[in-house]
Order: structure tokens, then C-alpha cells, then sequence
């Protein structure tokens, strides 16, 4: 019997859609649980996918199954259970063989895990997969990193499992060790930002319009024809039209606003601080989430301070502020993608990755969950100036951004004034002010620094004297 051109272990949700899309493209493919009974279940449900998946019962079988140098996919909990599983399948190895990390992991593991590896025979991939269960299943977006030689050696297989753009497969290799990784990590800290920017205009329309689910999800139905269009607002038209199927209510009513998180966006925020890079709506994003998970401490907070007295929440022009909240949104979602590439254009320069600005936003074109119709306006942008300091004065995007300023504004405005909360709309407002002035306030946190501390400070004007007259105020 052939040998399997590449393996699998962990057989989990992602895992199984992801061993049954190789194997339907082509690709025989071993695959391994540490539950024997899931590999069996998995195997007797491939279907007519059976004669490309060689099902193996130990990794002494797995190993033996797949063509050297063996590629393995380790598609597990993130964290120490994916150390564990490499150290057990080390003894087995042969030199060249792969190892692939194909879960959320923390690109700072994957870095640590690929420098282990050097000096031995094996080398290790760290690999980005994004699309949930339907883009594991029919097409990821795919982001690798690792040796350039060690991605060749599985770039057919993973060209044709990827979502595909126009016929363009969305997978790259972006660089070495924790690349792939970090630029995972960053689309999910996109991610939740587009998501609460999201829940914050559905918010404005709920609570402010008082418009019921179906009818806001008739605006996001809108919306997604122009050029909001993406996968995030296609699907948020879906939820906010579906019904319970208990009680006929709209779904969405009868769950409960607590969102949860798993690591990533978190991730994003402190690396982008650790760079001195502002993420504000990442940042807003990350704290919401904290906040609703916060249920009972809100509830007990409305009891005690109630909420703020500001009256009804009224527009003048009911259509014309629905057109101005599409604007918004836009608008803020510009300034998370531009402040997320400005933070992976960091970290390209601090690890030494080269990270290839057009690339990464044609291979989120699609697959990926924040794929969106301006993925591609991104990648010409980049494309034209791929040293460019920050997307957001890019010729396309600058007017985009003038186009759609004074939409987020009103909205900021109107919100704020309704008592309605808008952190991440608000961050996007404050970013744009903050990043187009010139001439900002931090002198006097400058003079502050330099009174309590010495710190020192640099004068407009050149002169070398770097610190303040303060002594008798000091004694004042």
C-alpha cells in the first residue's frame, strides 16, 4: 500500500474537517487519537473518502504510514498538551520529519518549540488555520511559518486544501519560527474588534431605533450588498433573523450577553503594547468582552446606579443615521485592520520575519472570518506602498477614511449622548484624532514627567536644554 503523504493527530471537530478536506483533495492521509474508538468512528463516517485515510491505532503505525520526510499536523489543545505530544512522538522520527502545530497557539510557544528543534533532524512548523469548523472542512485560510524548505515540502498539500480567492489559494509561507502564528493571532485580535464594533451598531439600532432583531437584520442583509460586504456581516444578518426553535423568539433575544474569549485577542494587545504600537479597538474589544462576562456585577451596578438619565434616544432623520451607522462602521473597521497590519509590521521588523504586507491580506481574502470585500482595496494598497507607516494614510484608504469620518462622529456623538456604550466605535474616533494631529498634548505629560522625575524632554525648537524650570515650584 502507498504510503500517506502527510499525518494527523487529534481528531477533534477541526481535526476531522480538516483530515477529511485533504483527503478529498487528493491526498492520502494517516490519522491518529490517543482514543483509539475516535479514529475508528472517524474512519467508518469518511464515506467514499476512505481509500485516500490510512487509520492508525499506534504511533508506531502512524509514523510508519506517512512518506519521509513525514509532515505530521498535531491539531490539539494549544498549550503544554502539544509539547507532551511531540516529546512522545520524537523516539519515532526520522531526520527531515515535520512537526505541525496547526492550533491557536501562542506564537511566543511556537518560537520557543521551533529554536528547540535546532541542531536536531526534525524541524517544526507553526501553522495559522482560520474559517472555524466550515473553513477546516471546505477551505482555510492558511498562514505558516517555519523554514522556507519545510513548507515546500508541504505546499501542495496545503495549496490545495485552502479557501481559493479567484482561483488565488490563501495560504503563504510568511516566515520563520512564530510568523504564521503571530499573523494568526493578529486576524483573530481583528476579529475582535470587527465583532464588538459589530455588536455596538446592533446595540445603537436595538436600544436607540428600537428595532426588533428581524428588522436590524434586515439592515446588516443591506449592508453586506455594498461595502460592508463580509463574512461577519453576512453571518450577523443570519443570526439575527433565525428563530428559537422552543419558542419562536428571535435567538438572539433569549441568549445571554456574556461572550467568552480564548486567549487570542488578549494576545494580540499585550504584544502590541510590548511594541509601543497603538490596537485601541483591539484593546476595547478585549475589555468588553471582560465587562459581559462581568453579568452579575452589571445587574447589581443598574440596581445601585441606574442607568444614565439622558431621556429618549432621538434622530432627526431616521433613514439618514441608519446611513450614517453603515459609514461608522466602516470607518471603525478600517482602523482596526489598519492598526492590526501596523502591529505585525512591528514585530516583522523586531523578530526578523519580512512579514509580506500584500500577501497576508490576499490569503485573508478568503476562508479566514474576517475576510470582507476590502481584503482586496488592502492588498492594493499594500501592494503600491508596501513600506507604507501606517494603511490609513494610503491614497485609497486616507479617502475612505475623510469619506467616512464625519459618519463616526455623529454616531460617537449620538451614542454617548444616549447613554449607549461604544467603546470600540469611540477607540476608532480617538485613534483617527489622535494619529492626525500634529501637534498633540503630550508636552505637558513631557513637563509632568520632568518635574516629578527628572526625566527630561526634548523642545520644539531644538535648543539643548532638556529640562524645566521647577525648582520653586518644587518648593512651593
Amino acid at each position: 500500500m502507498s504510503q500517506a503523504e502527510i499525518g494527523l493527530i487529534g481528531l477533534g471537530v477541526m481535526g476531522s474537517n480538516l483530515a477529511l478536506n485533504i483527503a478529498e483533495k487528493g491526498n492520502k492521509i494517516a490519522v491518529f487519537n490517543r482514543t483509539v474508538e475516535a479514529t475508528r468512528k472517524f474512519y467508518s463516517e469518511a464515506g467514499e473518502l476512505k481509500g485516500q485515510i490510512v487509520p492508525c491505532e499506534t504511533i508506531e503505525e502512524f509514523v510508519a504510514a506517512i512518506r519521509p520526510p513525514r509532515p505530521i499536523i498535531i491539531m490539539i489543545k494549544a498549550g503544554e498538551a502539544v509539547d507532551q505530544q511531540m516529546e512522545i512522538l520524537k523516539p519515532y522520527l526520522s531526520k527531515g520529519d515535520i512537526m505541525i502545530d496547526a492550533g491557536n497557539a501562542n506564537f511566543r510557544d511556537t518560537m520557543r518549540r521551533f529554536d528547540a528543534l535546532k541542531g536536531s533532524d526534525l524541524t517544526f512548523i507553526g501553522m495559522g488555520v482560520s474559517g472555524g469548523e466550515e473553513g477546516a472542512r471546505h477551505g482555510p485560510s492558511i498562514m505558516v511559518g517555519g523554514t522556507e524548505e519545510s513548507y515546500r515540502r508541504v505546499e501542495k498539500v496545503l495549496t490545495s486544501i485552502a479557501a481559493k480567492y479567484e482561483n488565488d489559494p490563501c495560504v503563504a509561507w510568511l516566515g520563520e519560527n512564530g510568523a504564521g502564528h503571530f499573523v494568526k493571532t493578529i486576524h483573530n485580535g481583528i476579529e475582535y474588534a470587527d465583532m464588538q464594533m459589530i455588536a455596538e451598531i446592533y446595540g445603537i439600532l436595538r436600544d436607540g431605533l428600537k428595532m426588533s432583531a428581524a428588522e436590524i437584520g434586515e439592515v446588516f442583509g443591506t449592508w453586506n450588498k455594498g461595502r460592508l460586504n463580509s463574512y461577519l456581516i453576512e453571518i450577523t444578518e443570519k443570526v439575527l433573523k433565525a428563530a428559537d426553535p422552543l419558542t419562536g423568539k428571535p435567538i438572539v433575544d433569549l441568549i445571554l450577553d456574556k461572550a467568552g474569549q480564548k486567549g487570542t485577542g488578549k494576545w494580540s494587545v499585550i504584544e502590541a503594547q510590548n511594541m509601543g504600537i497603538p490596537a485601541t479597538g483591539i484593546e476595547a474589544a478585549v475589555a468588553a468582552r471582560s465587562i459581559s462576562s462581568m453579568k452579575e456585577e452589571r445587574e447589581a451596578a443598574e440596581k445601585i446606579l441606574g442607568l444614565p438619565p439622558v431621556g429618549e434616544f432621538t434622530v432627526a432623520d431616521r433613514q439618514a443615521f441608519i446611513e450614517d451607522l453603515e459609514n461608522a462602521l466602516l470607518a471603525a473597521k478600517i482602523g482596526a485592520y489598519a492598526q492590526g497590519f501596523a502591529v505585525m509590521s512591528a514585530a516583522s521588523k523586531e523578530f526578523g520575519w519580512n512579514l509580506p504586507m500584500p500577501t497576508i491580506a490576499k490569503i485573508w481574502r478568503a476562508g479566514c472570518i474576517i475576510r470582507s470585500q476590502f481584503l482586496d482595496e488592502i492588498t492594493t494598497a499594500f501592494t503600491k506602498a508596501p513600506d507604507v507607516a501606517n494603511l490609513i494614510v494610503t491614497p485609497a484608504f486616507a479617502a475612505m477614511v475623510k469619506e467616512t469620518d464625519g459618519a463616526l462622529r455623529r454616531v460617537v456623538s449620538a451614542a454617548v449622548l444616549g447613554g449607549l456604550p461604544v467603546p470600540a466605535l469611540a477607540s476608532a474616533l480617538g485613534y483617527f484624532d489622535s494619529y492626525r494631529r500634529g501637534r498633540g498634548t503630550a508636552n505637558v505629560i513631557q513637563a509632568q514627567r520632568d518635574f516629578f522625575g527628572a526625566h527630561g524632554f526634548d523642545r520644539v525648537d531644538g535648543a539643548d536644554s532638556h529640562h524645566g524650570p521647577w525648582g520653586s515650584g518644587l518648593n512651593a
